[in-house]
Order: C-alpha cells, then structure tokens, then sequence
C-alpha cells in the first residue's frame, strides 16, 4: 500500500548503536523526487533523514545505499537485495523547539524514516539572524539554506581547516576570516594568522595589519619585530646558543638574570623585583653587552696571572704607538676588543692568558655572525624595542602587544615568508607562547582571553607541528589545544597533509572543515579525528568540487557538505596555480615572445620583495599623477 506522505522512505529495521539499518519501502523511487516544489534526490550519501518519535525528531546522515548497507544477518537470504540503508543518527530536535546534538532515546523496529525536506533544514541551520552563527556557504543539497557555523565553538573548541592543493582550502580560509572579522557583527574580534608563505595580505588587505621583516610601506605594511628579550631562556639558548652542558648553561643562567637585574635598578618594573625575577622573566637586557661580556671573560688576555684577584684593568689591550687602545670593542656594533698576545719572554712584560673555565668560544663566535646577520635584524635589532647598553629600550612589551592583538583593524597577519628557515619553528614557538603567556595571566583583565577570546590561524600547519614533533612551536601548540579553551584561545589548524598533523593536536579540534582529500592516509586521519561515526559521509572527500567542504563537529549543529562563498576574486589569497596556457589571456605559454628582462629577477631577489621594481615605478607615477 503505497503512502500518502512522499517524504517517506522506509522502516527502521536494525539498531546498533548510533548505526541503524533502514529498508526502503517498495513505493519508493530513488533518483529525484519534487516535494512542495522542490527537488530532492533520494537514496544520496550525505544527505539527511528524519525519524518521528512522538514529540521528537531524530536526525540521521546517510552513510550506504543499496546490498551493502543491509543486516549482515539477511546477507545470505538476499545476497542481491539492495533497497537498504546504513544511516548514522547525530542528533535530535522537538517539534518546536531546536536542534541539539547528541541523542536521548533510540529509535525502534518499525519506525518510519522520512527525507529531511528544506522546511526541516531550515529549523536546524536557518538562524542566520543570531549573530553567533556566522554564513560560510550553501548546502551542496539546498541553496537556498545558508551553511551557518557557531562561532563560539568554532573559535574556542578549536577547528582544522583541511584540504589537498587546489582544493580551495586558502579561499576557505580568507572567506572565513573575511566573516567572521565583520565591524559590523563583532567589533572586537581579533585574529592573529601566522602566514608562513606570504599569501593572505592581499585577501584581507582591508581588514588586516601586516607585519613583515620586509615591510612594504606603500601597502602600509609594518615591521615585524620579535624582541629577544621576551622569550624565555630555554628558546634564546636554542638560536644564540644551542645546546650547553649544565656547566656553562648554569652560567649564562647567572650572567643574564644578573643583566636583567641591572636594567630593573635603572628602569623598575611594576610587578617584578630581586625576590621574583627570573631568567625568564620578560625584563629587557643586552644581549649585546652579553656577548661582548662572554667575549672579553674568554678571549682577553691580562697583565695579572688567573686568580691573583685583580679586576678588569689588568685587560691586556693592544695599544699603538700612542699608548691608545687599538679596538677597545663596540658591542653595539659587535666589533671585539684587541688583545695582546700572550708572552713568557724574558725581560719581556708577561702577559697571560683568561683563566675562565667556560667552553663556548665557538657558540660565541656564532652569536657574534647572528648579531651582524641582517637576517635576523627582527630579532637581534628589534627597533624601538633593542635595549641600549644599559639594558633599557624606548618601548615595552605592552605596546608590542597591542600593535599585534590590539590595533584598529581586527586582523594581525605576521608574514613569516622572510624569516630564515634554520629558526622558522622556534619562532612560531616563541610567538605564540608570548601571545599565550600573556592572555593567560590576564585572563581576568578586558583584554584577556575570557573578555576578549582571540583566534590563531596556523598556515602549513603540518610544517611544524608533526608526528612526535617535540619543537617549541608543537609544544605551545599542545599547550593552546588542551588548555586554550579555557582561557578564551583558540586555534585553527591549516594543513594540506592532515596524516602529518600530530594525532594529539588534530584531535583536539572540536570542528573540521574538510575539502577534497584524495589520499587515504590523509582521509583515515581525518575520519578519525571527527567525533561523530561518519565513515561513510567523509568517503565523499575525493570526489567533492574545488570549494566544496565537509563541515562537522562542534560548531556545525549537523555534518554538512557545503559549498563554501569564495571571496571577490581581488580578495583571495596568492596562492591560485599560475596558468600554462590560456586563449583568453596573453600570458604564460601563449604570449608572443619578447625580450627578458632578468635584472629585475635579481633586483627583486635581493630585495626579498616578490613586486616588481617596474610596478613600483608604475605606482609612484600614479600616486604623483593623482596628487
């Protein structure tokens, strides 16, 4: 007898768990069904199901169609049967109240399985008009149903945005940005993307701040600087240094807190004193007076031999013929001071050689060719934040901090693309261990993370955050997902390679975004990361279109497969593949060859600068021309 409600499918037939078995009803036509209007296709991987229970409403997604999907019991009495479904139940609504997750009651044999109409998605994802739901796209099933995320578990639960290349994973990641950094919804948000290639500035030129080691200031670019003084001993060690052993690492332990405690005399801070300060403790120093300490404790020769006592004016400096020092040193400059060699001659005045028992004359040597290295200007020179001899710089760390979370525009972008690659993972560590550090303390303050949650989008994540990867940069990113919830920090984990996205890490993102996905490794990963039981649904990953997303978790109040809004084509990120050939634009393969010219290739290769010299001429003509 057939059924006067087309929205009927079939019987619940088999419950096990969250996973019910469904037959299909002899009346029901797979393919396309038209209800109220609208088309639907029936019998589809990913698509919704409903199953009345009195006053409530379980929802299901579709996860197998057709013999594979039936009872393993009724296998052998209908090895050809194909009118079945495995369906994943995942939530559960009343009839007039909302959609929740999870589930309080389980469905029976007999129970009638209906298609989830436009009218049911629109009670579970059409809140457009609450502003913690923010649009992200359409539902692939339904375009006139905006795809609507929580904000509030996207952010603090943490997400992963994931994708294989060309997958569109970077528009996703602009367009989320571009919503969910609105003036107009939320006037405070703050969001911090560590760019590790350089390809977000021009997607979100209008709603971010740029800082680069190379700043562009025609695009009102700012300089990147990360004082040295605010790491902590251990990640200092690791780039000036390396490793030490317990003798003369206690001993660069003593010599820098004994410098941070003479910049505190001449300069106090409010909240640290003898009693509390540390070599961690983030109190300016020299590092140049450092060095130039070490060197002249090492490599200076005395008039006095080791022990007798006397100071430092028993230095042995190479003098000229007017009894002046040769090169007295500059450490500012890093320029070390001259000694006289030295003598046991005869007659002669001895001079004998330091008496220190430290062995780092090599590591010295390397501190010495960082601190000249241009390259590392941003760390060693840090502009208004480089202490002077005395230990003490123009501007503190409240101001650095305000210029990355706490400017006009409610995106921070930290181009990384210029930093040297031997320091690249010591430095996100550092970064986002300073950002931690401070938003934890002041979790109670307005602008702390509970007042003022703050959003780190991590590009190329698997780069640095591996398997078993033990590296300050995993190790503050651990830090962020098991504890950063509590204090209002979020993450979003972007990666290409999700099989390489430590375990521990993936698994605490309470929301993934997943696009196309072709290698099964990567899936598997993936599938497993997820917390509802949706094997079957993310078995769609290698066939879903370029900007096509499978959003589950916390944040999406049901799996959907969604079609992501793509930013304007002036706002997306550089990352797109450069084309090969192309009638409808004279370039790459099929332009008319003409003469090169590769001193621009050089000039923009020294300057580090990827625009060309000619554009910037072309620009400066402009801005003249409009002025």
């Amino acid at each position: 007898m057939r059924s006067d409600n087309p929205t009927l499918l079939g019987t619940v037939q088999d419950v096990q768990g969250a996973s019910i078995r469904v037959s299909l009803n002899l009346e029901t036509i797979s393919g396309l069904s038209f209800i109220k209007g609208h088309g639907y296709r029936i019998g589809q991987v990913g698509s919704f199901v409903r199953i009345p229970m009195g006053l409530i409403d379980l929802f299901g997604v579709v996860s197998q169609v057709g013999a594979g999907a039936a009872p393993v019991q009724l296998s052998a009495e209908q090895p050809h049967g194909n009118r079945w479904m495995a369906v994943q139940l995942v939530g559960e609504g009343h009839r007039r109240g909302e959609f929740k997750r999870g589930i309080s009651q389980y469905p029976t044999i007999g129970d009638e399985v209906h298609l989830v109409t436009e009218q049911d998605l629109v009670r579970i994802y059409g809140r457009p008009d609450e502003p913690n739901f923010v649009r992200v796209g359409h539902l692939a099933s339904a375009e006139s149903i905006p795809a609507l995320i929580d904000i509030n578990k996207l952010i603090t639960r943490h997400c992963a945005v994931v994708g294989a290349t060309g997958s569109g994973k970077s528009t996703t990641v602009a367009g989320l940005m571009a919503s969910l950094s609105d003036k107009g919804m939320y006037p405070s948000a703050r969001i911090i993307v560590l760019d590790i290639h350089g390809e977000y500035a021009a997607a979100l030129r209008d709603k971010a701040t740029v800082f680069r080691i190379n700043p562009n200031t025609k695009n009102k670019e700012e300089p990147l600087f990360v004082p040295y003084w605010a790491m902590t001993f251990d990640e200092l060690l690791s780039i000036i240094f390396g490793s030490l052993d317990d003798a003369n690492r206690g001993a660069i332990i003593e010599k820098i807190t004994d410098l941070k405690w003479t910049t505190l005399e001449k300069k106090p801070r409010a909240g640290v004193s003898k009693d509390n300060l540390t070599v961690d403790t983030p109190v300016p120093f020299s590092i140049h007076k450092l060095w130039i300490d070490l060197y002249r404790l090492i490599n200076a020769t005395h008039t006095a031999p080791p022990g007798s006592g006397q100071s430092e004016i028993t230095e042995a400096l190479l003098l000229d013929h007017n009894n002046s020092p040769v090169q007295p040193g500059d450490p500012m400059k890093v320029i070390p001071p001259k000694y006289m060699p030295q003598t046991q001659a005869a007659g002669a005045q001895k001079i004998y050689l330091s008496g220190s028992q430290l062995n780092i004359r090599r590591p010295l040597e390397g501190l010495a060719s960082k601190l000249r290295d241009p390259r590392f200007d941003f760390l060693f020179q840090p502009g208004p934040w480089l202490p002077d001899v005395d230990g003490v710089p123009e501007k503190d760390l409240d101001l650095l901090l305000e210029e990355w979370i706490g400017g006009p525009q409610p995106i921070s972008i930290l181009d990384l693309s210029g930093i040297p690659v031997s320091i690249l993972t010591n430095l996100i560590g550092v970064l986002l261990r300073i950002v931690y550090d401070a938003l934890f303390w002041a979790r109670n303050l307005s602008e702390g993370g509970r007042e003022r949650p703050l959003l780190i989008v991590l590009e190329e994540a698997h780069s640095y955050l591996g398997q078993g990867e033990t590296g300050p940069a995993a190790q503050a990113v651990r830090r962020i997902a098991k504890e950063g919830r509590k204090y209002g920090i979020g993450a979003m984990i972007v990666s290409q390679r999700p099989a390489e996205v430590d375990t521990t890490i993936l698994s605490q993102c309470g929301t993934i975004v997943a696009m196309r996905l072709a290698n099964p490794t990567d899936r598997a990963h993936v599938t497993g990361a997820v917390t509802d039981n949706l094997e079957g649904l993310f078995s769609m990953l290698p066939i879903l279109r370029v900007g096509e997303a499978i959003i589950a978790g916390e944040a999406a109040n049901l799996p959907v497969r969604t079609l992501i809004d793509p930013p304007a084509k002036n706002r997306r990120p550089d990352s797109s593949d450069p084309l090969v050939y192309d009638s409808e634009w004279p370039g790459g393969w099929n332009r008319n060859t003409e003469k090169s010219d590769y001193k621009e290739v050089v000039t923009v290769w020294r300057k580090q600068e990827p625009r060309s010299p000619r554009i910037f001429q072309e620009n400066k003509e402009a801005e003249v021309k409009n002025d």
